[in-house]
């Protein structure tokens, strides 16, 4: 039986369509998505009820109205403690507190420790990660166990973040604590710190405590002076809203003033001063800053980098040249550097310009970081070679 003409019509019509819809679902099902640039970090745990990053203290006070809220003293800051029998969570939990009333983490500890066999999303997010440190500890309250356990931390996060889930080794794995930080405080909420591990081990010591593997296990800077380089950190990459230099330098003067024993961690806080004081405007004490940063670790092309860009601003130069050259020659592939040598240059020699500038534009090719700056490269470098 042949058809109308008309229904031939709608009939092809009709096919035409559905073949293109099929193409359209194929070529979508066969896209590979693109990488992320963070770590898997799914879970259907829940822990962020009442409270997240960043929160201003007051309005944390305010949802926690008529809990039984212990608060307390967290260095220049403060913490606020939920038992586990009136959390949400089930878990004893800390939100600490900046001393600009923000919330820079969250710790949630398991006193009986929580199975994760009900959570498939979680497990499936650890399965995926490697393990950050694996240590022994002292859990007493949870059953069934040794008095030294082997446990493993597990690390992720986004682009402004830390999140470490402590779990006891087993099937199913056991949830012993997880935190959660603002990128700069991590430091202060792990393992390495005294202050963290005895929020978490249980029982007596006499059979032995944390014992975390590798070298450098113990951190012993001052705690002050880290929380105040956090707070330095959070307000110099605006990890809370918009970037603060002035209270940036402050944080950072205050953490060179505590002191830390270690040089890497003096210059890099004199480093990081010299950084937000220029931004600030106020360049010959930025200057100051660099140059100790100098003193302590004369040969850190980052360090010399930001002083020839103070040198710039300042009007001098021959010295902003001296100094970016000094960077390059310590770190020839140091790209940031080779752009600022090629702006130097150009109040002194185009010549050079020109050349440092297709020097960088050739160490770059391809990144797309970059993108913005290779644009005034290029038309920097026509324009000069114009002149």
């Amino acid at each position: 039986m042949f058809a109308p003409d008309g229904q031939k019509i709608g009939a092809v019509r009709t096919a035409a369509a559905c073949a293109l819809l099929l193409t359209a679902w194929l070529v979508a099902a066969c896209e590979t998505p693109a990488p992320s640039k963070f770590p898997p970090s799914a879970s259907d745990l829940g822990l962020l009820k009442a409270a997240k990053l960043c929160d201003h203290k007051a309005s944390v006070l305010g949802r926690l109205a008529g809990m039984p809220v212990r608060r307390e003293v967290w260095g220049t800051g403060e913490e606020l403690r939920i038992p586990a029998d009136r959390s949400a969570t089930g878990s004893e939990e800390s939100l600490f507190f900046d001393q600009d009333d923000q919330l820079v983490g969250l710790l949630f500890v398991f006193p009986s420790g929580v199975s994760l066999k009900p959570y498939p999303v979680l497990r499936e997010t650890l399965s995926q990660l490697k393990p950050s440190l694996e240590f022994y500890l002292n859990i007493a309250q949870v059953s069934a166990r040794e008095s030294l356990d082997p446990s493993t931390l597990y690390e992720t996060g986004d682009a402004t973040s830390t999140v470490r889930y402590l779990v006891l080794n087993g099937d199913p794995l056991t949830l012993l604590a997880a935190s959660f930080s603002i990128d700069p405080y991590a430091k202060l909420l792990s393992p390495y710190r005294a202050e963290f591990l005895s929020r978490i081990e249980r029982g007596g010591k006499t059979q032995g405590g944390s014992k975390p593997s590798g070298k450098g296990s113990t951190d012993r800077e001052a705690f002050a002076a880290l929380q105040q380089f956090a707070r330095g950190e959070t307000a110099h990459f605006g990890s809370c809203g918009a970037k603060d230099d002035t209270r940036a330098a402050d944080a950072y003067g205050k953490a060179i003033a505590v002191g830390f024993s270690d040089k890497v961690w003096q210059a890099e806080a004199y480093h990081k001063l010299g950084l937000a004081l220029e931004r600030s405007g106020k360049l010959e004490p930025a200057k100051q800053a660099i140059l100790k940063a100098l003193a302590i670790r004369p040969n850190t092309a980052e360090f010399l980098n930001s002083l020839g860009s103070v040198y710039a601003k300042l009007g001098d130069h021959e010295q902003a040249v001296a100094t970016f050259e000094r960077a390059v020659a310590l770190r020839p592939n140091y790209t940031v550097a080779r752009f600022n040598l090629a702006e130097a240059y150009e109040q002194v020699n185009v010549k050079r310009a020109i050349a440092e500038y297709e020097t960088y534009l050739a160490l770059v090719e391809g990144i797309e970081e970059e993108q913005s700056r290779v644009a005034k490269a290029q038309e920097r470098v026509q324009y000069l070679k114009k002149r």
